[in-house]
């Protein structure tokens, strides 16, 4: 089998040498490249393609939210796992929500990063245990249940969603994105039925909770 090809994106060098050293140890795993910020990351990857990026929120210039965005904008072959010192819920959520598949707390095990880049590279999504530990397990259960259900969603059904939590009548909506009344409604029944909402204000609790519009 091929091994899996990470970059290490972060912009503490001594960080980034002890992720590498770890996992460099591990069977399978490839540590293709490094970077020192998000756009250098960028810029090598359009010609390294890694099989995942690890990558930092916390990184001046370009941030890891916004890196994470123009990763997936680009290069939508390729999975991004947040590795970050925040464990709060609004901080999982923002990086779910921008499309990351994995998020790992930097005090990790050497073990829990192994893991969550391999079922990551599986296509998987992994959410850190010690997310439990700042938001509690039905924060943590909450979190996981919402990812899965942003992810039964098309990117036009989550255009739709957007709109209707922000207050857009149907009408609206068909304006905005050029389509038929009749779609958007169409659209509408579909978002419900996949996310199993049956009112307009579930919609709108959902978007505000998995960070699609703010409250």
């Amino acid at each position: 089998m091929e091994p899996i090809r990470v970059m290490i994106v972060d912009d503490h060098a001594l960080v980034r040498a002890g992720i590498a050293a770890l996992l460099r140890k591990a069977p399978g795993i490839e540590v293709l490249a490094e970077a020192s910020s998000g756009k250098e990351a960028l810029r090598r990857l359009r010609r390294l393609r890694p099989d995942i990026v690890l990558l930092d929120i916390a990184m001046p210039g370009l941030n890891g939210l916004e890196t994470t965005e123009q990763i997936l904008r680009d290069f939508p072959q390729i999975r991004v796992v947040i590795l970050s010192m925040l464990g709060g819920e609004d901080a999982v959520w923002g990086a779910l929500r921008v499309g990351a598949a994995g998020y790992v707390i930097k005090g990790a095990s050497p073990d829990e990063l192994e893991t969550a880049i391999r079922i990551v590279a599986a296509g998987g999504m992994y959410v850190a245990p010690a997310v439990s530990e700042h938001t509690g397990q039905e924060g943590k259960a909450s979190l996981e249940a919402g990812f899965h259900a942003l992810e039964r969603l098309t990117r036009r059904q989550r255009q739709v969603l957007q709109l209707i939590g922000e207050g857009y009548s149907p009408h609206s909506i068909a304006q905005k994105l050029k389509l038929s009344v009749k779609t958007v409604d169409t659209h509408r029944a579909h978002i419900m039925r996949r996310l199993q909402i049956h009112d307009t204000a579930g919609l709108v609790r959902f978007a505000i909770r998995t960070g699609i519009i703010s409250a």
